[in-house]
């Protein structure tokens, strides 16, 4: 078989709080991986918010923005580029969940 897998591990060192230089730093590396043809972008454990977000994931206004700001990185993915799997505290069925969230093409 001749179908490979390329993954790559981004380890990126965000800053707790920080969600916008954060998506700035997995937008990096995601065109990063592009160019050497990666199929898949794997990124650390809250990568979106920091780690550790502590109290911060707690706020009703923070988990708002998060969610708002992986939608964001999902609409602003290159639909030919890599997919991204991010972590990031989410919200389902009024529990919030330690997630990793794989985002592909929009």
């Amino acid at each position: 078989m001749t179908d490979r897998l390329r993954i790559a591990l981004a380890q990126l060192n965000p800053t707790v709080g920080d969600l916008a230089g954060n998506l700035a730093k997995l937008h990096a590396a995601c065109r990063e991986a592009a160019k050497e043809g990666v199929d898949l972008v794997l990124a650390s454990e809250l990568v979106v918010t920091g780690y550790p977000p502590e109290d911060l994931v707690l706020k009703p206004s923070f988990q708002d923005a998060v969610e708002a700001a992986v939608h964001k990185l999902a609409a602003d993915l290159d639909r030919d580029g890599p997919g991204l799997l991010v972590g990031a505290p989410w919200r389902e069925e009024g529990k919030l969940l330690n997630a990793a969230l794989l985002l592909d093409g929009g």
